[in-house]
């Protein structure tokens, strides 16, 4: 077994009508359905659309980091 791990990082954008943390877990989840050895990420924007001056949608930009299988 190797004592180091190598690692690829993606950025992709959740979003969510509710709230941001529903917006990183939307993200999350769908990374799961065909990433493995997902390790960590990273929230590097936040935003949201208005609709009649309230939030419609937040919409959360993470780097999303996996380890790469042989490593």
């Amino acid at each position: 077994m190797s004592d180091h791990h190598t690692y690829k990082k993606i950025e992709v954008v959740g979003s969510s009508k509710n709230s941001i943390d529903e917006a990183i877990n939307n993200a999350l989840g769908e990374c799961a359905k065909s990433i493995r050895n997902l390790d960590w990420f990273e929230v590097v924007e936040t935003r949201g659309h208005i609709e009649n001056g309230k939030v419609g949608h937040y919409q959360v930009t993470l780097k999303v980091g996996f380890r790469l299988s042989e490593s």
